[in-house]
């Protein structure tokens, strides 16, 4: 089995790299209309240059994965602000790409958690459209939307799970069929189960991520792995690549739900237990706080285990 991992968006490692360098809503408008356009190109510039940056530090420490911000455009999606930003970075959006394809990167988007389709609010549903169209647009333009995938939550319960799932099937109609198969869907913390996010994912024939600290922190999520990850798996294989599992472990006993600095190889064993008898590949996202150098501590933690070898900077044979 070869076990893959990557990390979420900022190398904090690299000095003043992020690639989320933002522009409020609250300044632009204070600007002049020249001032306004400079603004915008300036960000977005700082912000596609600390993305190729990052990924050429992935690329030298060997790291398979990656998440790219959702920031990279400021106020792409803002109702009095959308903007053509695709034309102006058309040669850097390619670069990426072509360098996320030559070196055999798996990268993927996480839009933020009011981009759902389960709202009684139509204005909502039009937002999470226009939020997922606007991914879809980067992935194009990098010429990765055939590929790469964008994963988002089923959404709010609204205190009633069964109309709000009811509303997903309809809401998520909405949605054009071409970035719908680019979706997927990941379990809550604290609303959507593995089994019943497992089951949205089956309806609509979406790729399933499970997240296994929400799974442990989601006091109503009662399901056995080896009842979660076959089914988990079968939603993966129309696509030809490995299933993806988030990986992180609690701050504490107290604040379960927050993701610590780092990975907690203890917290995590368990899972890697459970997926032994499967013997299949896997791709890991690490969502700790110190990004890069938590997965680069788990992954030595992890290969140091009798049995297991360590086959890249983000890649482990496991054979314990």
């Amino acid at each position: 089995m070869r076990y893959r991992f990557g990390f979420v968006s900022n190398a904090v490692t690299l000095w003043e790299a992020s690639p989320a360098k933002t522009l409020t809503f609250a300044r632009y408008s204070k600007l002049s209309t020249e001032d306004r356009t400079e603004a915008l190109l300036r960000t977005t510039k700082a912000n596609l240059v600390n993305t190729l940056r990052t990924l050429y530090f992935v690329i030298a420490h060997d790291i398979p994965l990656y998440r790219l911000s959702s920031s990279i455009v400021p106020l792409a999606t803002h109702p009095e602000v959308r903007w053509d930003f695709v034309t102006p970075f058309r040669k850097e959006f390619h670069d990426i790409g072509e360098l996320v394809k030559r070196h055999n990167l798996r990268v993927s988007f996480h839009p933020n958690q009011f981009t759902l389709f389960t709202s009684p609010k139509p204005a909502i549903t039009e937002n999470a459209v226009i939020d997922m169209t606007y991914h879809y647009e980067m992935l194009e333009a990098m010429t990765l939307e055939k590929e790469s995938y964008m994963n988002i939550h089923v959404g709010g319960a609204y205190g009633d799970k069964a109309s709000a799932l009811r509303r997903f099937d309809e809401n998520i109609k909405q949605l054009p069929n071409h970035i719908k198969a680019r979706m997927t869907l990941e379990n809550d913390d604290k609303t959507y189960t593995s089994l019943e996010t497992l089951g949205v994912c089956e309806k609509h024939d979406i790729p399933f991520v499970f997240d296994y600290h929400h799974h442990v922190a989601n006091k109503d999520d009662h399901a056995a792995l080896d009842e979660i990850l076959p089914r988990m798996f079968n939603t993966w294989d129309k696509t030809g690549i490995p299933p993806k599992i988030h990986l992180s472990s609690p701050k504490s006993e107290q604040a379960i739900r927050s993701h610590a600095d780092a990975v907690d190889m203890s917290f995590v064993l368990p899972l890697f237990e459970a997926l032994k008898p499967y013997k299949q590949d896997v791709d890991f996202m690490i969502e700790a706080k110190v990004k890069d150098q938590a997965l680069l501590r788990l992954v030595e933690e992890l290969s140091a285990i009798r049995g297991n070898r360590r086959i890249g900077g983000g890649t482990i044979e496991w054979k314990s």
